[in-house]
C-alpha cells in the first residue's frame, strides 16, 4: 500500500512544527479549528455534489482535497494517522456485523 497519507501527514505536522510564510496549511493552523472544521464541511458538501454529478475526475479531486483537510483537523485535534489506520484494520476484522433493523409497531 502507498505511504502517500503518511508522507501528507509527516508534511502536515512539520508545517504545524516549522511555519513557512504563505503555506495554506500553516494558514489553516494559524486561524484555529474553528477555520479548519468549516473547511472539512465544505469539502464534504463538494465531494457529495461530485458524487451527485457522476463525475469521476471531479469526485476524485474533491476526495483529495476532504482527505488533505481531515489531515489537518486530525493534527489539529491530536489524533495519529496510526490510530485511524488501527481502527479501520479492527473494523476491516470485523464479520457480519449488520445491524439489525428494530421493528416498530406504528399502531400503538
Amino acid at each position: 500500500m502507498s505511504d502517500v497519507l503518511k508522507d501528507l501527514a509527516a508534511v502536515i505536522e512539520q508545517r504545524r512544527a516549522e511555519p513557512q510564510e504563505g503555506s495554506y496549511t500553516c494558514y489553516l493552523f494559524e486561524k484555529g479549528l474553528d477555520k479548519i472544521l468549516k473547511k472539512v464541511a465544505e469539502e464534504c458538501g463538494e465531494t457529495i455534489i461530485a458524487a451527485k454529478n457522476a463525475d469521476k475526475g471531479e469526485i476524485c479531486y474533491e476526495v483529495c482535497d476532504l482527505i488533505y483537510h481531515l489531515l489537518v483537523m486530525m493534527n489539529e485535534t491530536g489524533v495519529p494517522l496510526d490510530d485511524v489506520f488501527a481502527e479501520l484494520a479492527a473494523r476491516s476484522a470485523k464479520i457480519g456485523n449488520l445491524k439489525q433493523m428494530k421493528n416498530t409497531d406504528r399502531n400503538t
